[in-house]
């Protein structure tokens, strides 16, 4: 295992640590149950080690899902906060897995030889870091949805997992739900005729306070850590907190804010049930752009999104031209009503089948076929996020090329396809 300390160079591990992973690439890694202490739990050289970075809320769920299935064995958890560390720490000790590894430092997860997989629930803009370097070191990926903080990133991170040949699964979950597959193949078979509106309901973030509150950073967690490469600001609660609903998501900093939120689930759900996975929209107009009442963006052939319009009685809304398809989390309706229960023949459209996320993705990893959101998928959703952003941001039209992966014509938008990073958290080569 390559060693990292606070105080060591941190382009320094990434060549001691490529350098080690260079037999890993070709698969994973099986690691016999007996020798981990978990015979009782499943049949020797079937159980494969999973590395969890990041312990805030969203990782509450991966942490007792991945940890209780029959393939995986944990080995590591990993954060900067030491309270959601010994959380974490808990949480798998009460499921009976006492020798697991609790450290500060991402670096000692990657480089872990017995690690085989690694799930990112960091904020989002640790996540393209992450898993490049996971994936570098051969390890397979599931990483939180938007992938990635930026457009430049999502690329690099498509790069990786072609030049790696590593599985990864975007935490688009919407995509292994009943309802929402339905949805999907309801558009694609043409049910509702020529789709002309989608409705897409994201709801809305407070802004960050104007005065922050600065405090002292707590004991038992690296700030800098946290921050990564985006700017520096001194130390307030609201900054680092994790909440659904306000905390750190509400900053353009960390994310795209309700674009990268739900937009990340909805907007990804909308290009599967266009058929639409290798390609995007090619216009972004923000709320109040020449009187816009809402924020919207628009393919190529007339298909314009609109965010939060009214009325929307589900999550997503696709209207045609002769029907119309509401779903959202727990629902499903159709006008005609009656068309929810149309059954599809063998030679019907049919998109990708999954019925559960996590177990895709371990059942992609054993299988090396890919999942159902791969880094491919991800980079497409998450670029519709980040040019929303960039529109509302900059309360001017963005044009986008989905062929060339460009701005058209707008050097400032441009320029914010990507971040600036601080000195020693740049993006890894890949």
């Amino acid at each position: 295992m390559s060693t990292y300390t606070p105080h060591s160079s941190r382009r320094g591990f990434i060549k001691k640590s490529a350098a080690a992973a260079g037999a890993l690439f070709a698969a994973p890694q099986i690691i016999r149950a007996q020798t981990l202490g978990n015979s009782e739990k499943s049949a020797a050289n079937s159980r494969m080690g999973i590395g969890f970075i990041g312990m805030g809320l969203i990782s509450q769920g991966h942490l007792k899902t991945f940890s209780g299935m029959k393939e995986l064995q944990p080995i590591a958890v990993c954060d900067v906060k030491s309270w959601q560390l010994e959380r974490a720490s808990k949480t798998l000790k009460d499921r009976g897995f006492n020798d697991v590894q609790a450290t500060a430092n991402w670096e000692d997860v990657i480089s872990n030889r017995e690690i085989d997989i690694v799930c990112v629930t960091t904020p989002d803009h640790w996540h393209a870091a992450l898993a490049i370097e996971a994936m570098k070191n051969g390890k397979d990926v599931y990483v939180e949805k938007p992938m990635t903080l930026t457009i430049e990133e999502g690329k690099k991170v498509v790069e990786a997992q072609e030049k790696y040949g590593r599985i990864l699964q975007v935490g688009s979950q919407q995509r292994s739900s009943e309802r929402f597959r339905k949805a999907a193949n309801l558009v694609r078979n043409g049910m509702i005729g020529e789709v002309k509106e989608i409705y897409c309901q994201l709801g809305q973030f407070p802004q960050p306070p104007e005065q922050e509150e600065i405090k002292p950073v707590p004991e038992g967690f690296n700030y800098d850590r946290w921050l990564g490469p985006t700017p520096y600001y001194e130390y307030s609660d609201n900054r680092v907190l994790g909440n659904y609903g306000r905390g750190w998501r509400c900053y353009w900093e960390y994310g795209s804010r309700k674009f990268g939120d739900w937009g990340a689930h909805h907007f990804d759900i909308i290009q599967w049930a266009l058929d639409r996975d290798d390609t995007g929209p090619v216009e972004f107009i923000p709320k109040g752009y020449n009187g816009a009442e809402y924020h919207h963006y628009r393919y190529a052939d007339g298909i314009t999104v609109w965010r939060d319009r009214k009325p929307n009685p589900a999550m997503i809304r696709f209207i045609g031209t002769e029907g119309e398809v509401h779903v959202g989390r727990g629902k499903l309706a159709s006008l005609p009503e009656d068309l929810v229960r149309h059954r599809f023949d063998d030679d019907a459209i049919q998109v990708y089948e999954s019925n559960n996320h996590r177990q895709n993705f371990i059942d992609s990893v054993i299988s090396r076929k890919p999942t159902i959101c791969p880094a491919s998928v991800g980079h497409r959703s998450g670029t519709i996020c980040q040019l929303a952003g960039i529109a509302e941001l900059l309360g001017e039209p963005v044009q986008w090329d989905p062929a060339t992966e460009q701005v058209v014509g707008n050097l400032k938008a441009t320029a914010m396809q990507d971040r600036p990073r601080r000195p020693g958290y740049e993006l890894p080569e890949v």
